[in-house]
């Protein structure tokens, strides 16, 4: 292992050494990436070929997102404890192991399972390759190297799910898992071999935006991660076996409750929390999280519910289904860094209200997609102004995000954030079935599925609406010399782009 060192990193974009360095975090990110927006247009495959329910398939999805929304903030302070490329390297391989695991599952337990295990995976890699591409690149060089990454990552995003239909259609489902094998034995030697190691040992007032600022480091909150992740775990249960109305979701939901409040509680007394208390006396910080959850809870809700409404009801083959939503993420690769830049002439207010409404607008539209639709005239329009929507939308939520706070603490900021988007599709996927009246069997009839597709749009509609209000009543116009995003071209559609923790110059505060 590279003995650390406290010289400021010297690895520029046009060498060798930045070139393996990228090959190698885009290739790990893109793992974590694929799986959050392939796996929907798989699911009504899954449900026929293990004889799942719809609770099955929420949870196919939900399990991976309770892990990844709950551990995100932890595992990169375990690369800052252990090191960081060690850290990547275990996420990838933990990764693989579990995406393996999925693609051999006899069952839907398993499967289930296994995806709560690729959610560790995720939350190991994904903060640990923008972690080595912060600790390894030149200061010169390290926006154009994060820029690289988003945009790469983008890519993979948004082919996603039509990768995802292909495989589907031509391999079979379990491919969609299985792919992820290559990908990791690939990136793991060349990881061990061309990336440097390095660590928090490293960090001298001045570099580390935490001490420069004054703050002692964040430290390793097992506790708290755990009691998130546990609230989280018993909350969608809770809510995904709620038509039951038996006595262990009764319990799962005071349970849940329970451990939300142990959370904050250990958050307020720890002296190294995960989640400071602190970095909420920003109202604006908190209000952006707020938007973040009503707008993520929809689109994760419509992108779960969609995939499905166009195979069983509308008849499309898991490749069409994922060619179909192709517009959307096309839309926010090639306009999303034209849409930050608009916002920092105009400000964040008018892009967050606007574009949840423009989101709200499409859903409405997604209501003439029925049995029979005709892609260009019923689903077309809607994927092109969702994705007008979220292109107006997505850049200037995570540039107000990174504006609410100061510069040291960029990188915590944005994983929250992030993790608040992961919170709100997680709990939409795991409430929005049961408060339409969708049934354990739906996916299986078309008219059954369609009748609560009807009633699912209005709702996230709705959610957008409350979104759009409250970005309207409290978003302002942050400082002129705030630091703007890095990530400046995403591709996902689940959540905001991850922006990483922000170094200051070698001998300078942060501003």
């Amino acid at each position: 292992m590279a003995v650390p060192s406290q010289e400021t990193p010297a690895v520029r974009i046009s060498s060798p050494a930045g070139r393996w360095i990228l090959l190698t975090t885009v290739l790990g990110s893109s793992m974590a990436m694929l799986d959050s927006t392939v796996v929907n247009v798989a699911l009504p495959r899954i449900g026929r070929d293990l004889d799942a329910s719809l609770a099955a398939l929420q949870w196919t999805v939900n399990a991976y997102m309770l892990t990844l929304a709950g551990l995100i903030l932890l595992g990169g302070s375990l690369g800052d404890r252990f090191g960081r490329r060690k850290v990547f390297v275990l996420g990838v391989m933990w990764f693989a192991s579990a995406s393996l695991l999925c693609g051999l599952a006899p069952n839907a337990g398993v499967l289930i399972a296994a995806r709560a295990l690729q959610g560790v995976g995720g939350a190991l890699l994904t903060p640990g390759s923008l972690a080595l591409i912060q600790a390894s690149f030149h200061p010169d060089d390290r926006a154009k190297a994060v820029g690289l990454w988003s945009g790469f990552g983008g890519i993979g995003g948004a082919v996603g799910p039509f990768l995802g239909g292909w495989l589907v259609d031509g391999p079979g489902w379990r491919w969609v898992f299985l792919l992820n094998i290559p990908l990791a034995l690939v990136c793991v030697p060349v990881a061990l071999r061309h990336v440097p190691e390095s660590d928090g040992s490293t960090a001298v007032p001045g570099r580390d935006p935490e001490l420069a600022a004054g703050r002692p480091r964040r430290g390793f909150d097992v506790l708290g991660a755990s009691l998130g992740a546990v609230a989280l775990a018993l909350v969608t249960y809770a809510l995904i076996e709620a038509t039951s109305g038996s006595v262990l979701v009764w319990v799962s939901a005071v349970l849940g409750v329970a451990a939300g409040v142990g959370f904050v509680h250990v958050e307020r007394t720890r002296p190294d929390p995960m989640m400071p208390p602190d970095i909420f006396a920003s109202r604006q910080f908190t209000a952006v999280n707020l938007v973040t959850l009503c707008v993520y809870a929809a689109f994760g809700g419509f992108f779960f519910l969609t995939a499905l409404q166009l195979q069983v009801v509308a008849g499309y083959s898991p490749l069409q289904a994922g060619t179909a939503l192709l517009p959307t993420t096309a839309l926010m690769l090639l306009f999303s860094a034209r849409s930050g830049e608009l916002a920092q002439r105009i400000g964040p207010r008018v892009p967050l209200t606007v574009g949840p409404l423009l989101c709200a607008v499409a859903m409405l539209l997604m209501l003439r997609v029925g049995k029979g639709a005709v892609y260009v005239s019923d689903v077309l329009p809607a994927l092109l102004v969702m994705g007008a929507g979220m292109v107006t939308l997505v850049a200037p939520l995570t540039a107000t995000v990174l504006a609410s706070v100061d510069t040291g603490r960029a990188g915590l900021a944005s994983g929250i954030n992030n993790a608040a988007a992961r919170v709100g599709g997680l709990l939409a996927v795991a409430a929005l079935p049961v408060l339409v009246g969708m049934g354990p069997e739906a996916y299986r009839s078309a008219d059954a599925f369609d009748s609560a597709f009807q009633r699912a749009m209005p709702l996230c509609a709705g959610v957008l609406v409350v979104g759009a209000v409250l970005a309207f009543v409290t978003v302002r116009r942050p400082a002129p010399d705030c630091r703007r995003p890095q990530c400046r071209t995403h591709g996902c559609v689940t959540t905001p782009p991850l922006e990483p923790q922000r170094a200051a110059a070698p001998g300078t505060l942060p501003s």
